[in-house]
């Protein structure tokens, strides 16, 4: 299952609305108010990797108040604790 973080620059004082919006889209398991260089982080999952750039490019990037992106796709996870 394709795995992506996606670090999200939103406009000024809409950090709280953009998490609102992206809690809405199908896909995207966590997201989180961050300090630093970007604003929101948004761990998104997909069943293929065109299903996974979907939701970024039509989904995430299209929100009104994003500004801009960065995608990291994962490509090796450690698996939980326990789960080894």
């Amino acid at each position: 299952m394709p795995i992506a973080f996606v670090l999200i620059n939103a406009e000024i004082g809409s950090e709280q609305e953009v998490l609102k919006e992206l809690r809405k889209i199908e896909g995207v398991e966590e997201a989180y108010s961050v300090y630093g260089v970007y604003d929101v982080i948004a761990k998104v999952t997909a069943d293929s990797m065109d299903k996974l750039k979907d939701i970024v490019t039509w989904r995430i990037r299209r929100l009104e108040k994003v500004r801009s992106t960065l995608t990291m796709i994962v490509i090796e996870a450690m698996p939980k604790r326990g789960e080894d």
